[in-house]
């Protein structure tokens, strides 16, 4: 079995934010064992599993990605939509625009302190689409 859906997140300010719950809302029954692959379809934005109990890591993730790919930074040709849209590549590229979790015994197998996150690298962003395909039996 094969299944894919296309949900709408809302708009997130810039940060780190925990979206465990709100994919788990749109998967509806899901088969007894096999792999759910999210992926977003966005290149600003991005998809990472991380720590879920302690919001100082979504903090610290922040400030770190922000050092890495700065804003206002003259050596970027990518500005005409304003200083943090390169940056937002960059760290969009860094992290990734997917991750694949098992299914099993129909639900997500996340580990205790693992959580789905969606990045938002831009000041003001718009909804975002991810697609969810699953597979299993």
């Amino acid at each position: 079995m094969i299944r894919q859906i296309e949900i709408h997140m809302p708009a997130f300010k810039r940060g780190f934010h925990l979206v465990t719950h709100f994919i788990e809302q749109h998967l509806n029954e899901l088969p007894k064992q096999g792999i759910a692959h999210l992926f977003i379809k966005h290149t600003s934005a991005a998809l990472t599993i991380n720590e879920n109990a302690d919001p100082s890591v979504r903090r610290d993730l922040d400030n770190y990605f922000d050092r890495i790919a700065p804003e206002n930074q003259s050596y970027f040709e990518h500005n005409e939509e304003g200083p943090d849209d390169m940056p937002a590549h960059i760290k969009a590229s860094l992290i990734g625009s997917s991750v694949t979790i098992p299914i099993t015994n129909h639900r997500l197998n996340l580990g205790t302190w693992q959580g789905i996150f969606l990045c938002e690298f831009r000041n003001h962003a718009s909804s975002r689409k991810v697609v969810i395909t699953i597979m299993g039996e």
